[in-house]
């Protein structure tokens, strides 16, 4: 009888022990996946701020950016090796820290005048990056060369193409707002930048990795 008690506790014991290791593992899990999320925010933020800076010293002399596009910023060196692909098709595929789409487009800067100014789209981020990166100081004041942010949900964003949160940005100028809560424009009394947590929540709804951000600068 004894040996028997022995080897129930000894069960009892190794259950136990199960247990914990389950509840570590869970913990370790939810842990990591919380630091690859803060990873691939803070590696999106630094991408943009990049790509910002090469594609403005790279158009400086030019003094618009007529011709700019994914293909173009891939050619000219402004994007890192590990942001695109070349696709089956000859094509180039680029991508984000959350496997999203990105798009690089001239844009005008003023109405009816020339692309003097370019768009960056992220596509494909959760939640918690759409909110986090729309919510950033991206330039408060004119001197930033920020024209305006938009962020909101579009689960047909390709890369190459702007969704429908990009192409808002194409009619954003230097002052003046669309009335649309998703977006923070630099001196805007009503959305002024940096974009406020309760407008980015609003929009980044999308169900799963498929809210957008989108920057324009001059």
């Amino acid at each position: 009888m004894k040996h028997i008690n022995e080897n129930g506790r000894s069960m009892v014991e190794m259950l136990g022990v199960l247990a914990i290791i389950g509840v570590l593992s869970v913990g370790g899990i939810a842990g990591y996946s919380k630091a690859m999320n803060k990873y691939k925010i803070n590696k999106t933020t630094d991408q943009v701020s990049m790509l910002v800076a090469n594609i403005r010293t790279l158009f400086s002399s030019q003094g618009n950016y007529d011709g700019l596009d994914n293909s173009a910023a891939v050619k000219f060196g402004v994007v890192p090796e590990d942001m695109y692909e070349a696709g089956s098709s000859g094509g180039l595929s680029m991508h984000n820290a959350f496997n999203g789409a990105v798009t690089i487009e001239a844009s005008p800067a003023r109405a009816g005048q020339a692309d003097e100014a370019f768009i960056i789209e992220y596509a494909g981020l959760t939640s918690e990056a759409c909110v986090t990166v729309a919510t950033g100081d991206w330039g408060s004041g004119q001197g930033s060369g920020l024209i305006a942010i938009t962020a909101g949900a579009d689960e047909n964003a390709e890369a190459g193409e702007l969704s429908s949160v990009g192409t808002a940005l194409d009619t954003i100028y230097t002052s003046g707002s669309t009335g649309t809560a998703a977006i923070a424009i630099p001196g805007d009394a009503t959305y002024p930048t940096p974009m406020t947590i309760t407008n980015a929540v609003a929009a980044c709804n999308g169900d799963g990795s498929t809210n957008v951000v989108a920057w324009k600068y001059y």
